[in-house]
């Protein structure tokens, strides 16, 4: 394969790839449609046509067949009145109007036939036409849906896509506010190892520090004692209510 056969295949695909995206296929239905529609409007004209012409002609049959009765009675008057010539002379006229009356006939039995013929086409299109405006209204309804069903997966995958930041924005505020409590944590260690001075003992010297400590310490004794002393009382009354 050539350069120039390579570049229009490209260029052929390219346009290809472009019509189909802007291509929509509700138009496109619409459209054939309306040009069916179209071509049933044409065979409509030419029924109503055919019928105007053979009504047409029915009613030139009609004044040529009262011509013709009109000259036989003329015929018989003359010959009435004994003239002869004159009869011959209708007759002559009355067989060139039987003449005139056949061709119509003719004409009328050939309109006749193609009349059933376009009243038949006309019928089958018509059904045509309608079934296909049916399923066109189906394939619509059914592509509205699907690009409706496009549109909500594509929402849904925006919103994925956001739960996804979202969710990467949680981790790492935890893993920050995970940071600082150890931190915090460590800062408390610090401070009760006596590494780091307690801002709030901040003022005060060592002996008065001393001297809290003691207190606290004090305090813990005497509340391990009072629960000492409440927990050996329980197992007292268990045993005086066990005997």
């Amino acid at each position: 394969m050539g350069m120039l056969s390579r570049m229009t295949m490209i260029v052929k695909s390219k346009v290809s790839t472009v019509l189909d995206k802007a291509e929509d296929p509700r138009e496109t239905l619409d459209y054939s449609y309306e040009k069916q529609m179209e071509s049933l409007r044409k065979v409509k004209r030419s029924v109503l046509e055919m019928v105007t012409n053979k009504r047409r002609l029915e009613l030139q049959a009609g004044k040529v067949e009262a011509k013709v009765e009109k000259l036989t009675a003329q015929a018989k008057e003359a010959l009435n009145v004994g003239r002869e010539d004159l009869a011959r002379i209708a007759l002559e006229r009355k067989r060139s109007a039987i003449s005139e009356l056949q061709a119509l006939e003719d004409q009328l039995g050939g309109l006749e036939i193609e009349q059933e013929k376009l009243t038949r086409a006309e019928q089958r299109l018509q059904s045509k036409v309608e079934a296909f405006r049916t399923k066109k209204e189906i394939i619509k309804a059914q592509y509205n849906a699907a690009q409706a069903q496009v549109r909500i997966g594509s929402a849904l995958s925006g919103v994925s896509e956001e739960m996804g930041d979202v969710s990467i924005a949680i981790e790492r505020a935890q893993s920050k506010t995970e940071s600082l409590q150890a931190k915090a944590g460590a800062i408390d260690e610090l401070i009760v190892s006596g590494v780091l001075d307690d801002p709030l003992n901040m003022g005060k010297d060592e002996i008065e520090i001393e001297l809290e400590k003691l207190s606290s310490s004090s305090s813990v004794e005497d509340e391990m004692k009072a629960l000492k002393d409440e927990i050996g009382e329980n197992n007292t009354k268990q045993l005086e209510e066990g005997k």
